[in-house]
């Protein structure tokens, strides 16, 4: 028996673990009391990760679909169907016929981001989807906008601040999104013992608002309006500290000045007076600092939402500040190292709904338009990689129709699921716990600077591949592929360029890891990080700007075009638009602790207790339609309709009713045993793929209307 210490890389807090291994297996799991960022906390999550190592419904080699059945192949044989399958498709109708969908997953897997996109860039095609417009594209355009990098976000630095402000965030469910912040509780706790604040803005009572000191119901879809207003108040009563570097001050408060707090409170459900107590707190606090995650992201006004917290941060003079937001000093730093791009908005637009690309992705609530609408440049292959968006994109149904008519598909996953069952060849890469880890994104947005190096705490099993191995072999032999004739494959092969992407593809994460540490930080590098296997402790955030910025001429433009003109629809909304209309209810999403967004539900750990799968609503709302508590609805928007059980909860505003997300795997031809364990439905069939935020096109999942009736 012996004792290993790595990082959890299940979500974004990167909790440090200790590992008791025994003939090649992990036989118990608990939390790194010495681990610099996280201090020994764990959650459910990362006790099952056992359970995932020996799930029976794990997939180790490659299988190939054969009508509805299922043929293991060998690795060699895989990757030759799947290669034949891209180039093909790309020979016949052009590059833009394969599409690329890279989940989540992705960007928590060392090999992946190494290798990953490398074999995605030789695609060539401008079909790239992710879930990042599912999620925090308004984040990293306003990055990008304000601070001149897609991922230069000022984190709060929750371990200093006095006031802490939390808009449509559920950090004791997430610990943290865009915002590494492990055991939060505690952090919250601490927060409170020398004195600060906590707020929570949330149309639910969230575990969040549980240990917050005020929490103030929302009406879903207006966070806007009430940040609009918390700038009205800043600039009105003249407490603003700004920076030198920041231009576009009185614009601002030219465009607030009719976001009084008088005129919206009748739409957000926020009392005016209560409105101006929370923006004379948060701008007279010694620390304060303001945090928006998906409720606010996923919603009509995503984009102006995230660029008015930023803004605010800014105006209060919390930019850049102990105990404000803070840009973060990695020991691989992606934005300063130019690693990853600093990102591009509307170069190109999509061909259907002609909707704007950012950074190379069009936004995927347009993927089955493309996939479905003939023409030059439909989609008419897909290389998905650990992602499902049946269950995790809007029109979720249409897309499981349209994913079923593709002419060749290749799924990079461990399960068959929802998406991965529609897949002519899925490749299946190691768990977790079987690969080397680094965590190279999410050091970006901890809350406190440390670095961690995780061998693998096992040997992988008999025959699996690691991710990085799968793209290298996969890219090699596609590049050779090309070709059209055994010439031109040896020519293509020995040219400098081609050697140069081989060369590169056959250096190791690990390897790769090492370099960038080395030429990072001096005395850093894999081997002196191994002989830390608790972490190294970096330091607190520190401030650095304007030296950090990465705009052209060091300075923060307030007044950003493409979110202003968003603006007079805000304007239409406090004059008047409905928010919701006649039997109408606002639908919101929820998270759980036990949950990993449409995967993990057949983890026993996970999925043991009271069920997590109904509709809440409030019990208002559901005596004045005729509904019993416990009883199943149906749940009708302009997209579907979906039943489900529904539970009654004082914990919701009246008019909003929560369904979580990632449930639904009772679709037919899926072999998980969640399918047949797991209830609920999928709230993406209720999500309309039509409606976008207006600047970025990112997905709208929160403030849904929806009707339910007795089903």
């Amino acid at each position: 028996m012996t004792v290993k210490y790595g990082s959890c890389n299940l979500c974004e807090a990167m909790c440090g673990l200790e590992f008791t291994v025994e003939n090649n297996a992990v036989t118990s799991v608990r939390g790194d009391k010495k681990d610099p960022l996280s201090r020994g906390h764990i959650c459910p999550k990362a006790l099952s990760l056992i359970d995932l190592h020996e799930d029976p419904d794990r997939l180790v080699k490659p299988v190939r679909r054969k009508g509805t059945e299922w043929e293991q192949i060998e690795w060699s044989e895989a990757y030759d169907l799947v290669v034949d399958g891209l180039v093909s498709t790309r020979k016949k109708y052009g590059s833009n016929a394969v599409g690329i969908y890279q989940g989540n997953p992705n960007v928590h897997s060392l090999g992946a981001m190494t290798h990953g996109i490398p074999f995605t860039s030789m695609l060539r095609t401008r079909n790239r989807y992710s879930a990042t417009s599912l999620d925090q594209l308004p984040h990293q355009l306003t990055n990008h906008l304000l601070y001149g990098h897609q991922l230069a976000l000022p984190i709060p630095d929750i371990d200093r601040t006095d006031f802490f402000l939390v808009l449509g965030g559920n950090p004791m469910a997430s610990n943290g999104s865009m915002m590494t912040v492990p055991d939060f509780a505690h952090r919250v706790r601490d927060l409170k013992a020398r004195g600060g604040t906590l707020v929570v803005v949330d149309p639910r009572k969230t575990e969040t608002a549980d240990v917050a000191d005020l929490h103030h119901f929302i009406r879903p879809g207006t966070d806007a309006l009430l940040l609009m207003a918390l700038i009205n108040v800043v600039t009105d009563t003249g407490n603003t500290r700004v920076a030198a570097y920041v231009d576009g001050v009185e614009e601002v408060a030219r465009l607030a000045r009719d976001f009084t707090p008088e005129s919206v409170a009748p739409v957000v459900g926020i009392s005016a007076d209560d409105i101006t107590s929370l923006a004379l707190r948060f701008s007279t606090a010694e620390a304060a600092v303001a945090y928006g995650r998906m409720g606010v992201s996923t919603q009509q006004f995503g984009s102006v939402c995230q660029w008015a917290i930023q803004v605010l941060n800014i105006l209060t003079g919390n930019l850049d500040r102990v105990g404000g937001a803070l840009l973060t000093d990695p020991a691989i730093d992606l934005v300063e190292k130019k690693i990853v791009g600093r990102g591009h908005f509307d170069k190109w637009r999509s061909r259907v709904r002609n909707l704007p690309e950012f950074a190379g992705e069009f936004p995927s609530s347009t993927l089955v338009d493309e996939m479905t609408t003939p023409g030059d440049g439909q989609i008419r292959a897909m290389a998905v990689l650990s992602g499902n968006p049946v269950l995790s994109m809007p029109g979720g149904a249409k897309l499981n129709r349209a994913f079923a008519d593709l002419d060749f598909m290749v799924s990079f996953d461990f399960y068959i699921n929802e998406t991965s069952r529609h897949a002519d060849v899925i490749l299946p890469p190691t768990m977790a716990l079987e690969r080397d880890h680094y965590d190279l994104i999410f050091q970006t947005f901890a809350v406190r600077n440390t670095a961690k190096f995780m061998p693998a705490v096992v040997t992988e099993k008999k025959g699996a591949k690691a991710d990085w191995e799968i793209f290298r072999d996969l890219a090699i032999r596609y590049q050779a592929a090309l070709a059209d004739s055994a010439i031109d494959r040896l020519r293509t092969r020995l040219s400098p360029r081609s050697l140069m992407t081989e060369a590169r593809l056959r250096v190791s994460p690990r390897r790769t890891v090492d370099l960038l540490l080395r030429s990072h930080r001096k005395g850093l590098s894999v081997s002196t990080l191994s002989k830390s296997p608790h972490g190294t402790d970096l330091g607190p955030l520190r401030p650095g700007l304007p030296g950090k910025l990465r705009t052209r001429n060091k300075r923060i433009q307030l007044i950003q075009e493409v979110i202003v003109a968003d603006l007079p629809a805000l304007h239409d909304v406090m004059h008047g638009a409905a928010v919701a209309t006649g039997d109408e209810l606002l639908m919101i999403g929820r998270r759980h602790l036990r949950s990993n967004n449409s995967w993990m539900h057949n983890a026993p750990r996970l999925t043991k207790g009271k069920p997590r799968h109904q509709l809440l609503a409030h019990p208002d709302d559901l005596y004045a339609r005729g509904i019993e508590d416990g009883s199943v609805v149906s749940v009708s928007s302009a997209a579907g309709t979906v039943r489900i059980e529904v539970q009654a909860s004082d914990r919701m505003m009246p008019g909003v009713v929560s369904m979580p997300h990632g449930f639904g795997h009772q679709r037919q031809g899926v072999e998980l045993s969640v399918a047949r364990t797991v209830a609920g439905a999928s709230a993406n069939d209720v999500t309309d793929p039509q409606r976008v935020d207006a600047v970025t096109a990112n997905a709208i999942l929160n403030g849904v209307p929806v009707t339910i009736s007795p089903a």
